[in-house]
């Protein structure tokens, strides 16, 4: 039976908070009149309340509706207000949007206890209750539009007097909700990735959680807030919401204890037949076409289309997810998914990923609960029809052909090709297959992630390089294991411990591998060190060396959230906030970019230092005349890089399986645009020039005698 409770019609829009929840010597209205910075209102004169009264306008307190000075009581007709109501001023005009056009003025809505700004545009709003409505909003055609006394807006906390019960988790990785982590709006995806990974620190999640039940007030009373310039028509529920300026809702089903970030610079917008619970919406998000977001966190400048279902999520920013499902998943910045076929669920993506149709990424439980995991380095790629087993986990930038991969996959070899050969019923890797035939991709992929990163505070430094500490660290890790193969017939080798089964793992194209990742490591190292000394003015090569650190032994790393950092650098971060060095989320956000600014030197220490060891050699033996040596022969690597980047798009317009379906050339370069033409690939031989001129310069400063 449902409980429908019978009140005095006069305690409508009043006791928003119970008394026992409200400060000794303060009203009802005690936070409310903080969110309102403290504007001033009058009461209404009896011309204004005649004339509203005349407009079939009806209050069951008309000593209870305030206005500003400059108030028009002709622009509000055929309204119903109960509580405190306060108006700003109303000029005569319009309002227009996007050919959307409404007369300034408050018309046919019932409006319970709001604070309502200047030159506002409100028609046909059934139920508006307990929000701040800010000046030049427009708001047409929505059935509920209202705000609870213990609304969190999204965020994990909990309001005075509620249970641990009402905290909202969102299951992150794993289903069975093992790495939980609690939604805070601004939280970043370093912020989620150590909350999920490091479960066994009982402090740091004790720590977590206290910074995030700081992050909102726990007073009940809050309003709801609609910031300047939103535009909201056609919605159905909207309830507990917090609206920055300049969004756009358009047509949306049900939005539900959610934060929207919007501003001038960074708008958000939601369309038509979206349902948004439990989550925050982050800066410059679009969220369109029947979207399912339930649990979730969506960072800066994302998108949801399509019907995607983000449940239990986080996603990073500048990514993309449209028409398929994703579950119980942290991914960092910069991946694209789309397709209606394409599954992802119980995984930690770590960005610089896109994802084919077909591809289900976890559907398979090999136990008898949902705990398993997916992790998967950044720079993943499974393709069409790609299935995959929990629990797996995949070094960066593989690249999974299509196939249904019968067991859990333990691929430690990064940029590698990994297919299962089904017809001689064998697991087959084919190591630095980007480097051999896909270098346009992986180069494209690299300009495209930074070309489109729209963050406008890049609070965590996202490092988009292919070769970088984390990707070399896997290639040192990749050599040891590739050397100790014994190459067959055609350079092939049997190898263990990479797939749960118990047939065959075949390694191909092994010495050719092994020649590619020695050589890039070298290049890295080499590369690193021309852009050191291309920032800095050093008199000689003795000066430069002088400049760079020299450690021991090649540091390990790690990504956090899309921002690589050392494992020592983290442990310091992990010590701080355990020890209340850092007592706040703020507190851990400005450590992440003191930790960017550090980012060079460490990559310097880290580059060099993977220089000496692929060389065998000591920091004394760094010679001139090696040096020397050593950026001649990168101009070699960067010349078949360059040259690989187009041979492999040269393909998609030699191969006559790829022109058939052209008349002519002609047609095929109206259809794709002209290879000669390929703005990208120009850009690359540009930059092989630019780069063959910075290696005179630096040999003929630092190498001539």
């Amino acid at each position: 039976m449902n409980i429908i409770k019978t009140h005095p019609v006069k305690e409508l829009g009043y006791n928003f908070i119970e008394s026992k929840y409200i400060p000794d010597g303060e009203n009802e209205y005690h936070i409310r009149n903080i969110q309102n910075d403290g504007k001033q209102y009058r009461s209404l004169t009896m011309a204004e309340l005649d004339t509203l009264v005349l407009n079939r306008n009806t209050s069951d307190n008309w000593n209870n509706i305030l206005v500003a000075e400059q108030f028009n009581a002709a622009l509000i007709k055929n309204c119903k207000f109960y509580g405190l109501v306060r108006i700003g001023f109303l000029e005569p005009g319009y309002k227009e949007f996007h050919d959307f056009r409404m007369p300034v003025g408050i018309y046919n809505s019932t409006i319970i206890s709001c604070d309502l700004g200047d030159n506002i545009c409100i028609d046909n709003v059934a139920y508006l209750s307990h929000c701040i409505i800010a000046s030049n909003v427009m708001i047409a055609n929505v059935n509920e539009l209202a705000t609870t006394d213990y609304s969190k807006f999204g965020n994990g906390i909990i309001k005075e007097g509620e249970n641990e019960s009402a905290r909202t988790w969102v299951e992150v990785c794993n289903e069975n909700g093992g790495r939980s982590i609690l939604p805070f709006n601004g939280m970043l995806p370093g912020d989620a990735f150590m909350w999920s990974k490091y479960r066994d620190d009982e402090k740091l999640m004790s720590q977590f959680k206290k910074f995030t039940q700081k992050e909102l007030d726990s007073k009940r009373g809050y309003y709801g807030k609609i910031g300047e310039r939103t535009v909201i028509k056609n919605c159905g529920i909207l309830k507990d919401v917090w609206i920055g300026s300049d969004a756009y809702l358009k047509g949306a089903n049900k939005i539900k204890n959610v934060t929207i970030n919007s501003d001038a610079q960074r708008k958000t917008q939601v369309g038509e037949g979206c349902e948004l619970v439990n989550g925050i919406v982050g800066f410059g998000c679009r969220i369109f076409y029947g979207v399912k977001a339930v649990r979730f966190i969506l960072a800066s400048h994302s998108q949801l289309k399509y019907g995607a279902r983000l449940i239990n999520s986080y996603l990073g920013n500048n990514s993309t997810i449209s028409c398929c499902e994703v579950l119980n998943s942290l991914i960092f910045p910069n991946h694209e998914q789309h397709h209606n076929n394409s599954f992802l669920c119980a995984a930690l993506v770590m960005g610089q990923s896109n994802m084919a149709a077909g591809a289900t990424i976890g559907s398979n439980h090999n136990s008898r609960g949902a705990d398993g995991e997916i992790q998967a380095g950044r720079g993943f790629w499974p393709g069409l029809c790609v299935s995959l087993k929990h629990n797996s986990k995949f070094a960066s930038f593989t690249i999974i052909a299509k196939g249904d991969f019968p067991a859990e996959l333990n691929i430690t070899i990064p940029f590698s090709l990994v297919s299962n050969d089904v017809a001689n019923d064998q697991l087959v890797i084919m190591p630095a297959y980007w480097y051999m035939y896909n270098m346009y991709a992986l180069e494209r992929n690299a300009w495209k992630y930074k070309d489109r990163d729209k963050r406008t505070e890049k609070i965590q430094f996202i490092e988009y390089n292919y070769l970088a500490p984390d990707t070399i660290n896997e290639i040192f890790t990749a050599l040891s294991f590739l050397e100790n193969l014994t190459p067959e017939k055609n350079d092939t080798a049997t190898a263990i411990g990479l797939e749960n089964t118990n047939r065959i793992t075949t390694i191909i194209k092994v010495p050719q591998s092994i020649k590619i990742f020695k050589e890039l490591i070298q290049y890295y190292g080499v590369c690193v060190l021309i852009s050191h000394i291309s920032k800095n003015n050093f008199k000689n090569f003795e000066e430069v060396k002088d400049s760079i650190r020299v450690v021991v032994s090649r540091s390990e790393w790690l990504n956090v959230g899309g921002q690589l950092m050392k494992s020592s650098t983290l442990k310091k971060l992990k010590d701080d906030i355990n020890t209340g060095k850092l007592e706040s989320w703020d507190k851990v956000h400005i450590r992440y970019k003191e930790i960017g600014k550090e980012y060079d030197a460490d990559l310097l220490e880290h580059a060099f230092c993977s220089l000496l060891e692929i060389l065998n050699i000591t920091g004394k033996q760094f010679t001139v005349e090696l040096f020397k040596k050593l950026l001649i022969e990168t101009i070699s690597t960067k010349q078949w890089m360059t040259e690989g980047i187009l041979k492999s798009r040269e393909k998609d317009y030699t191969n006559p399986y790829r022109k058939m379906v052209y008349e002519n050339n002609l047609e095929m370069n109206l259809v794709l645009g002209s290879l000669e033409d390929n703005s990208f690939i120009q850009s690359q031989f540009e930059a092989l020039e630019n780069y063959k001129k910075l290696v005179a310069e630096i040999n003929n400063k630092y190498c001539s005698k």
